[in-house]
Order: C-alpha cells, then sequence, then structure tokens
C-alpha cells in the first residue's frame, strides 16, 4: 500500500516565521511589479503604484540621505534606485508585518491552506512570466541577429549587455533551445502534478538567465533573482522527500497532490474556467501572437541592404586618400534598418535613414542630410549631395557579406579539421 505523505498538522514556529515574511513579500511582489501576467495588470499597477512613485523619492532624500535624486520613469531597466527602494519597502514591510502577525497570532498551528493558496499564487506568476520569455525566445524577438551596424563596432566598444545580446542574436538554434527551456519550466508550474518538477527545472534554467544578468550587467538582476527565489520556495513544500531520494538514499513518500476544494461546487468550477482561460490567453498572446508577428529576422531587407566599401570620396574638390588618421573620409557604409559610417581611423557613427525610392535620395539623421544616389552598376552605387556642410560625390562598391563579416558566414560543421578561433 502506498503512503502518501500528509500535510503537517503542527508547523514549528521557525516555519511558521518563515511562511509569514514569504507570504507577505510575494504578495506585495505580485502587486508592486505585475510584470504584465494577467490582463490589464500594468495598467491597473500604473494607477495605484502612483503614491510610491512619490514615497520613494522622499524616502531616498530625507531618509537615506541618497547623494543623487530617485528619478522614478520609464528606462527599460528593472534595476534602478527606485527598483531597489521598493524592493527595500517590500522587505521591511514583510519583516514588520512577520512581527505583528507572529506576537498577535500564536494559536494557529498550521497554514497549510493559506501556504497552498500562496504557492498556486507563486506558481502562477513564475510560469506565466516564463512563457512570456520562452515564447519571445522562441519566435526570436528578444535576440535579433546582430545589426550591420553592430557588426562594425569593435568588440572592447561593447557594453557587457550589448555583448550578451550578441551571442544571444547570433544564433538561432540557441534561442529554440532557451526558449524551450523556459517554456517548459512555465508549462510544468501550470499543472500542481508538475509544480515540483518545473520548480526544479527553473532553479537551474532561471538561475542561469539570473547568472548572465549579474555577469553582463542585464538590468533585470531583482526579477531573476525574485523569480529563483521562488522557485526554491516551491521545492519547499518537497524538501524531506527530495532530501531523501536524492542525499539520503531512502524512499521518498509520494507527496499528497490533492487541490484544496471549496464547499461550493459552483466556486471550484468557476476556479477550472479562469485556470482553462488564463492558459489559453497567455498562450495565445505571448505565443501564438508572437510567431504571428514573426521574428526581425525575417522582415522584408530595406533598400540597398549590404557593407558597400568607400572607393572614391570627394569633399568639395579634393579626392579624400583612404588614411587611417583622417576623421572625415568615408571607409565603410552599412545600410540596414540605419546608415552605420565607418571612417578611416576606425570610428563608427550609426545615422538614422530613409531611403526615398521615389526621388532617389538617402535621407540621413535628423539634419536631414540628402543625399542624391544612382546605380551605376550591380553593386555599385554613387553617392552626391552636401555632408556637414560639404559637397561630396562617394562612390561605394557593395562587398560580399562573407568578406566583410566571417562570422555571419562560418556557420556550423559536424567536422571540424582545425578550429576557426579568429
Amino acid at each position: 500500500m502506498t503512503t502518501i505523505t500528509t500535510e503537517p498538522a503542527n508547523w514549528t514556529i521557525t516555519q511558521k516565521i518563515l511562511f509569514r515574511f514569504f507570504m507577505i513579500f510575494f504578495t506585495l511582489y505580485i502587486i508592486m511589479e505585475p510584470n504584465g501576467v494577467l490582463p490589464f495588470s500594468d495598467m491597473l499597477s500604473g494607477i495605484y503604484m502612483g503614491p510610491f512613485r512619490h514615497l520613494m523619492p522622499w524616502v531616498g532624500k530625507n531618509i537615506l540621505h541618497l547623494a543623487q535624486p530617485v528619478v522614478v520613469e520609464a528606462t527599460g531597466s528593472g534595476d534602478t534606485m527606485y527598483d531597489y527602494l521598493l524592493m527595500l519597502f517590500m522587505v521591511v514591510t514583510s519583516v514588520a508585518g512577520m512581527l505583528v502577525w507572529t506576537a498577535t497570532d500564536r494559536k494557529t498551528k498550521n497554514y497549510n491552506k493559506l501556504y497552498y493558496w500562496l504557492c498556486v499564487i507563486v506558481r502562477y506568476y513564475v510560469a506565466i512570466t516564463m512563457v512570456v520569455y520562452g515564447g519571445i525566445k522562441v519566435v526570436k524577438l528578444q535576440f535579433p541577429a546582430p545589426s550591420l551596424g553592430r557588426m562594425m563596432e569593435p568588440l572592447g566598444q561593447m557594453s557587457p549587455m550589448g555583448l550578451a545580446w550578441t551571442y544571444m542574436g547570433y544564433s538561432k538554434v540557441f534561442n529554440y533551445i532557451t526558449g524551450c527551456a523556459e517554456l517548459s519550466v512555465g508549462l510544468l508550474l501550470f499543472f500542481r502534478r508538475t509544480t515540483t518538477l518545473g520548480a526544479m527545472v527553473g532553479v537551474f534554467v532561471i538561475g542561469n538567465v539570473m547568472a548572465v544578468n549579474y555577469c553582463f550587467d542585464i538590468p533585470v538582476k531583482l526579477l531573476s533573482t525574485t523569480l529563483v527565489l521562488m522557485c526554491v520556495f516551491l521545492m519547499f513544500r518537497d524538501y524531506n522527500r527530495l532530501v531523501n531520494f536524492f542525499f539520503k538514499n531512502r524512499e521518498a513518500t509520494p507527496s499528497n497532490l490533492s487541490p484544496h476544494r471549496f464547499k461550493a461546487k459552483w466556486k471550484n468550477i468557476t476556479l477550472l474556467v479562469i485556470k482553462c482561460l488564463l492558459i489559453f490567453y497567455v498562450l495565445y498572446n505571448d505565443v501564438f501572437m508572437a510567431f504571428y508577428w514573426g521574428s526581425p529576422d525575417d522582415a522584408k531587407k530595406p533598400p540597398f541592404y549590404g557593407v558597400y566599401r568607400v572607393e572614391t570620396f570627394i569633399s568639395g574638390k579634393d579626392t579624400l586618400p583612404p588614411l587611417t588618421t583622417d576623421t572625415t573620409r568615408w571607409n565603410i557604409l552599412a545600410i540596414d534598418d540605419n546608415a552605420n559610417v565607418k571612417l578611416c581611423n576606425d570610428s563608427t557613427t550609426g545615422y538614422l535613414l530613409n531611403v526615398d525610392t521615389v526621388h532617389k535620395h538617402f535621407v540621413i539623421s535628423r539634419h536631414k542630410y540628402i543625399l542624391r544616389y544612382t546605380v551605376l552598376k550591380p553593386d555599385t552605387i554613387m553617392l552626391q549631395g552636401t555632408w556637414k556642410k560639404d559637397s561630396v560625390q562617394i562612390k561605394l562598391v557593395k562587398q560580399p557579406m562573407s568578406s566583410s563579416f566571417p562570422l555571419m558566414s562560418r556557420g556550423f560543421h559536424w567536422v571540424t579539421q582545425q578550429g576557426v578561433n579568429r
């Protein structure tokens, strides 16, 4: 007869204290950092988080006496000083709440029901987050292939985050692998029977993301760390079983996977319907729609896409030779969504570009430098116009991508007689 692990009737004081802290902390975190896990959650948080956008800068100035003012604005970073102050607020509030709860509640023997529902909330938060991140990786939305401008940039001039984005964006297969791993974590956590497996896989998958965030200075450290902590929390329910199985070579009795049901049947049906609708919404909105829109890598290339070597550069009446000290003469022009100009001294500058194929103009930068183009022959273009107050005439010859960027032409080889490590 199989013995099923029962929920403990009496918790230790340590278990109660830890539960009280995490009950408050995770609830606060999910409310204050909804991360778009539910429909309209970000819009609603913009309303009820309004007071905190005033409180946190005040705390930074008047209580913590920070040297720099706390700026509250959308920068794309999840690790701003405002975010750290929010995290500090959540931790301090959780500790205070735990102390008050402990002082006022000395009779409760266990929190089995609260623990169950907290696990449900936490696993759905992690699950939806991982489905979102996994979906955009599988479709290669998060890490598109390196742009021509990025490939022209010297490695030493990249930021650590730029290096990580280039590394991830290079390989479609690697995106598929990481995306599927993150998707698997999300899908496993959607279901009660596979929660422990999903949390275990999540510790390693999200742990790797967390390591990349820390090691490459990617500003999602707070979120990734909290997600790992949530996975560890979900595993803790089976702590004894996991220790017995992996370390003590002892029998691991089956876990109690029975759901907590309401007495009213309609409540249970309502929860089941909400669960199905939520999973459908997440998969449709974050995975199916990502496939529908497709990857930027598959988008139509702009006119004259490619890398061009500057054969002649005439400024005014002077033909400029390709001297390595010249800070005026172009050496390379790479055209994708932008115009990336590499000068003879190897400095590179990106400009906004609009190709007007009707009037045959290159409209470059916000200053609207207009260069008229003429196609002399296939892969050869002549540009004429004004560039930085001087008239210019620039002859461009398109270069094979393989010779310009061996990174993008090397590809995969089963058999390699000699490693290519340049």
